[in-house]
């Protein structure tokens, strides 16, 4: 399968420059050699900004002005509708049935249209809007535009910290963490890159244990609150995982909400479930990684107001 290349990221830079945030690397103040990549500062809080602003740059002209479609369950729909918006483009979100109303209304107030369907229908309904309008599907990870787009954050993490030892990437459909590791091992082949995942989304681990895709129902990964990472990996970023992947550690439901209190009291971010499971693994999980300087992409901060007040308490 043909991969995604540093040039392919380095291209993707330029194309999102003056619309994606160049998010910071943040110290922590409980631990010396730990960083943060909080890609919750974006416009559309999470990292999906950058793949979304990358494939509608790369759009063909003629299907240009039918707009784009995805399915998603808040975070790549809110980052698709505005870049949609910025490009002057209709799109549609197919939503599931369960996500978090606060995401759900972002992506309307961005001005993109809603379609609600269970879980298991919403690939299904986006490609049918797409083949019924012309416009064109932009899934949340299964591209190469969004695979390139999101390893720009890879890109930034070596330029501010170009002797990090470890990098640690939520994984859920594996768009970032590709995009991530294509990026870290090009430039500093010596630096891990670790995936998180939850212990009750772990399909990733468990795909990458036996080489082939492994699809967990969603009754058993929508038991996690982390909803950004509930979706299985395809054959494409499974294919960048297995060749670049340095491994991948999950972490409990009790550890994650306790990541994301650490980082609303003591580093003063807004991270929801899906964006803390970096630093737990980090807090919780010491013992599995790798030693050394470590950079913990903070992936978006659109959480539920009860779910972070319940997190502080």
């Amino acid at each position: 399968m043909d991969l995604v290349s540093l040039d392919d990221v380095r291209a993707a830079a330029d194309d999102i420059a003056g619309t994606v945030v160049r998010t910071p690397l943040l110290p922590t103040p409980w631990d010396g050699e730990l960083w943060l990549k909080p890609e919750s500062l974006q416009p559309v809080g999470s990292f999906k900004l950058r793949g979304a602003t990358h494939a509608v740059a790369r759009l063909d002209p003629a299907t240009r002005p039918r707009g784009v479609v995805t399915h998603s369950s808040g975070n790549h729909g809110q980052a698709l509708a505005y870049a949609a918006r910025a490009a002057g483009i209709p799109c549609t979100v197919v939503v599931p049935e369960g996500a978090p109303p606060v995401k759900v209304d972002r992506i309307r107030a961005l001005g993109a249209e809603v379609v609600l369907v269970p879980p298991t229908r919403r690939l299904a309904e986006a490609e049918r809007i797409a083949a019924d309008t012309g416009a064109a599907l932009v899934p949340p990870f299964d591209d190469r535009r969004i695979i390139a787009g999101q390893g720009t954050v890879g890109l930034e993490i070596l330029a501010d910290l170009p002797d990090v030892d470890v990098v640690l990437v939520p994984v859920g459909g594996g768009g970032l963490s590709s995009g991530v590791a294509t990026a870290v091992k090009a430039l500093r082949p010596s630096t891990a890159v670790i995936g998180v995942e939850p212990e009750l989304a772990a399909d990733a681990r468990d795909s990458l244990a036996v080489g082939e895709v492994v699809v967990w129902e969603v009754e058993r990964t929508y038991r996690s609150s982390a909803d950004g990472l509930r979706t299985h990996l395809s054959e494409l970023t499974l294919a960048h995982l297995r060749e670049r992947l340095d491994g991948i550690v999950t972490v409990t439901e009790e550890e994650i909400r306790s990541a994301m209190g650490r980082l609303g009291r003591e580093a003063r971010l807004v991270v929801e479930p899906s964006g803390a499971v970096a630093v737990a693994a980090r807090l919780f999980r010491r013992d599995e990684l790798p030693s050394g300087r470590t950079v913990a992409v903070v992936t978006g901060g659109n959480v539920d107001p009860a779910v972070l007040a319940s997190a502080l308490a």
